[in-house]
């Protein structure tokens, strides 16, 4: 009889501190999704609001009134120019042509760096990783002098060119590809595919969480640059999202309620890109040889 009411006492002792850490841990999640949420959605009322409401103290965060003339303002832009339609444009044709060449180029260098034997490839993955350490701040004006010498200034190109891939996405897929299963290769290779065929059909449709990740996070950060747009381009039509946004701030009357409005539309490609590539996120992986 004592050696089960001990059981039970323990079993009780241990069922309070399984409930104990899991209020804590929701308490910590639920802290760590308000410190996220709560920008968000000071920035989706302040968008909504007349400049006078937005900079009152305690802040207002719903008035009763909905200014919908801030996000018509913000996209007439200056002199009703609608220039904030070209420099949306503008920013999706750099950040999707940067998050393409990145995750293809990243792919192919990590499947050959984890799966084929070479010469220096230890040595050559270490170059890469080196790179990493470099700040863009340091090479930036070396860069800026090469993209005038070429001519490629105010442009396209000069906004793409510069970041076609970088080391991160490289190490990503690396480490991703080092756990793909050889024996799905060799059998490949046995039934005659090519390199490029096992590339293209077999490894890169296994490879969609890693894919999902470093073209959301890729596209994010080319969708923010905000300094290398600003060395580059002069004209107005050639701006970014980011350019844009900053030029209120550089005027002598801002209007908060439009800058704000203006950051939550050019918000809505970031939360469309990830919400679609969410899924792949918990659905996909590398277990049964087969497509997820």
């Amino acid at each position: 009889m004592k050696s089960k009411k001990g059981v039970l006492n323990n079993i009780e002792k241990h069922m309070k501190e399984f409930s104990f850490f899991k209020v804590l841990i929701w308490i910590v999640l639920i802290f760590a999704a308000g410190l996220i949420v709560i920008p968000l959605l000071f920035m989706f009322t302040a968008s909504i609001m007349p400049a006078t409401e937005i900079l009152k103290m305690p802040y207002p965060w719903f008035t009763g009134e909905i200014h919908w003339q801030n996000y018509w303002n913000g996209i007439k832009g200056p002199y009703d120019s609608f220039i904030y339609i070209r420099n949306i444009f503008n920013s999706i044709v750099v950040s999707s042509s940067v998050t393409f060449t990145t995750v293809i180029l990243s792919a192919i260098t990590g499947y050959s760096l984890a799966k084929f034997d070479f010469k220096g490839k230890t040595l050559i993955f270490m170059a890469i990783m080196g790179t990493m350490m470099v700040p863009f701040e340091a090479i930036m004006v070396p860069l800026y002098m090469v993209a005038l010498n070429l001519g490629i200034s105010d442009s396209y190109a000069g906004l793409i060119l510069p970041f076609l891939t970088n080391a991160f996405g490289i190490f990503m897929m690396r480490q991703y590809l080092i756990t793909f299963p050889d024996d799905m290769l060799d059998s490949a290779r046995i039934d005659g595919a090519g390199e490029f065929e096992i590339f293209w059909r077999i490894v890169l449709p296994n490879c969609k969480p890693v894919i999902a990740t470093l073209a959301v996070l890729t596209f994010r950060t080319q969708w923010d640059n905000l300094l290398w747009p600003l060395m580059v381009i002069q004209s107005e039509e050639m701006k970014t999202i980011p350019l844009y946004i900053t030029r209120f701030l550089a005027e002598t009357n801002t209007d908060e309620g439009i800058m704000m409005a203006i950051a939550a539309t050019a918000s809505i490609p970031i939360f469309i890109l990830f919400f679609t590539m969410s899924k792949y996120f918990i659905n996909s992986g590398v277990h049964s040889g087969t497509k997820s």
